[in-house]
């Protein structure tokens, strides 16, 4: 059984106030593994990594063409190891493996990422007369800085790569927080980070609950945070974000209830 660390500037770190956590087979209760539940100490370090690569450079003022090279590059990583990245996800998780995380989440997750690296290379642009009659409107996109990113249960590697791509695309650097029971496929995701060609600091991926996912919100140096979960979460976090005028985009949901009969 392996004990999972926390990825932070650009290696696996060990915690400094945090605790670990058990992480179940949803299919037998059997503990699968520990994953470390991050502690403010662990938040600090890993938000100070991600403030250091945005202002110093490294990624925010990469060239367009070298940004979409190391997305793409990290597409094509995934690719390759998606037999592991799926049997991974099947195990945290419990969906069937050949027909929903190696036929289904994986792909999904490749193409948006690449769809990303496209999108890099378009950052400005003009328009005539479409917002003034008899005037020409300039746009520019620029990266607004740390992003706090926080993903679900339900599609843990999908929405990870959903979440990263448009923020990397901008020039921006992340710390993500995967769901408490769910971590597994984005902690694999930190190392093919490092072998696509990230700079250190640029993506940090931080395993914890839900005090975890709050020191993230509440970090100062946070400049935006997105999340995919619960209506009530949502609101809670847009509470939070207004003490720090922070961005927030909220995917919000939980209204999808099941009913097993005796004969499933």
């Amino acid at each position: 059984m392996k004990d999972h660390k926390l990825w932070i500037d650009g290696q696996w770190q060990d915690t400094q106030d945090g605790s670990m956590m058990s992480i179940e087979d949803p299919a037998t209760g059997k503990e699968i593994t520990q994953v470390i539940d991050a502690g403010r100490e662990d938040v600090d370090r890993a938000v100070g990594a991600a403030k250091r690569a945005f202002y110093d450079g490294r990624w925010s003022k990469k060239s367009l063409g070298d940004r979409s090279k190391i997305i793409w590059k990290l597409a094509d990583l995934i690719e390759a190891n998606a037999e592991e990245i799926a049997r991974v996800e099947s195990e945290n998780t419990g969906k069937p493996y050949q027909f929903v995380s190696l036929g289904g989440d994986i792909p999904f997750a490749i193409d948006n990422l690449r769809f990303f690296a496209g999108a890099t290379r378009n950052t400005s642009g003009s328009h005539a007369g479409e917002f003034m009659p008899g005037y020409t409107s300039m746009y520019r996109r620029e990266p607004v800085g740390v992003v706090g990113q926080i993903a679900p249960w339900n599609y843990p590697f999908m929405m990870a790569a959903w979440k990263i791509g448009p923020a990397l695309a901008a020039g921006c650097t992340i710390v993500l927080k995967p769901a408490p029971g769910t971590p597994l496929s984005s902690l694999l995701l930190a190392e093919l980070t490092k072998e696509a060609g990230f700079p250190d600091g640029v993506i940090n991926i931080v395993s914890g609950g839900n005090e975890t996912g709050q020191m993230i919100v509440e970090h100062p140096d946070v400049r935006m945070v997105s999340l995919t979960g619960s209506t009530a979460t949502g609101k809670k976090i847009m509470k939070t974000a207004a003490d720090t005028l922070k961005r927030v985009h909220l995917e919000l949901g939980g209204k999808a209830p099941f009913i097993v009969f005796d004969d499933a």
